[in-house]
């Protein structure tokens, strides 16, 4: 097994861990519930870490996360057509109207 990824909470390593399952990449989060340690153990060891079942998944995962990350990151945004809301990229309806974005 290899360390992929370390993620800032629980939420995040799911849903890492769920981007790479769609691709056909088994994983496992390790640390799964360490954060209710924290104070006991230092802070960074409590993170979740994902971690890869089979090596050579390795260099498809990482351009997983690499496109994950540039997607959580983006701070591009798209007004909606209907009412003229601005939406986060990532979006794939208004907040505001609920229309479909392309």
């Amino acid at each position: 097994m290899k360390r992929l990824y370390t993620a800032a909470d629980l939420a995040e390593a799911c849903l890492v861990r769920d981007l790479l399952a769609d691709a056909g990449i088994r994983s496992r989060i390790l640390n799964e519930h360490a954060q209710g340690g924290s104070g006991e153990i230092p802070f960074t060891q409590t993170y979740p870490e994902l971690w890869l079942e089979r090596d050579q998944d390795i260099d498809r995962a990482k351009k997983l996360v690499t496109e994950f990350e540039a997607r959580v990151n983006s701070d591009v945004y798209v007004d909606c057509p209907r009412c003229g809301e601005k939406n986060p990229d990532n979006f794939e309806t208004c907040w505001h109207c609920g229309l479909p974005l392309d």
